[in-house]
């Protein structure tokens, strides 16, 4: 079975050039953030996989949680999803769709934890440091976690940028074994 990502992907670009050509993306953001919330509940979840429950009366409920009238074209994407099952898929997509906004706004999401809080100073030199290191804007997220013992660990993507003491005495010990 193929991993979600990798399910979700293709229904996160389609969303995103439709959304792009409409000059609507903020608007499919915010809906695909609602739906996706929708289908996470519980209840919505049972809906979903109810033999009994049509695809127009699902279109229903979604237009109960979600304007459908502004855009036609949202509608349309959730009858695709439906259609082929993946509407559980739809946190997975609007999570994608964030990815490829940011992509085209020129800005990185940046995940930065570090042992100790870090001062604003600290913050606006280290997002200038990696605007210059990914060439876009930074929008960046804060975490703290003592066991590092010092330093910070910056995730961007699937790029990882340890600068812990923590990460820099694993790298020794590897080294230390070889």
């Amino acid at each position: 079975m193929l991993a979600a990502d990798t399910l979700a992907r293709p229904y996160a670009r389609a969303a995103f050039g439709v959304a792009e050509q409409k000059n609507a993306v903020e608007a499919w953001s915010q809906m695909l953030l609602v739906a996706s919330e929708a289908v996470s509940s519980e209840a919505f979840s049972r809906l979903i996989g109810h033999p009994k429950i049509e695809e127009e009366q699902l279109l229903e409920v979604f237009g109960d949680v979600l304007d459908l009238s502004s855009d036609s074209g949202f509608s349309g994407f959730l009858k695709v999803l439906m259609h082929y099952r993946r509407l559980p898929l739809l946190p997975e997509i609007s999570a994608q769709f964030e990815t490829l906004k940011r992509a085209s706004e020129h800005k990185v999401k940046v995940n930065v934890t570090s042992a100790v809080a870090l001062e604003q100073q600290q913050l606006d030199t280290l997002a200038e440091r990696l605007k210059k290191r990914f060439g876009s804007d930074i929008e960046m997220e804060t975490g703290i976690d003592d066991s590092l013992i010092g330093g910070l660990v910056v995730r961007a993507g699937d790029k990882v940028i340890d600068a812990s003491v923590r990460g820099r005495l694993e790298q020794l010990g590897r080294s230390l074994v070889r």
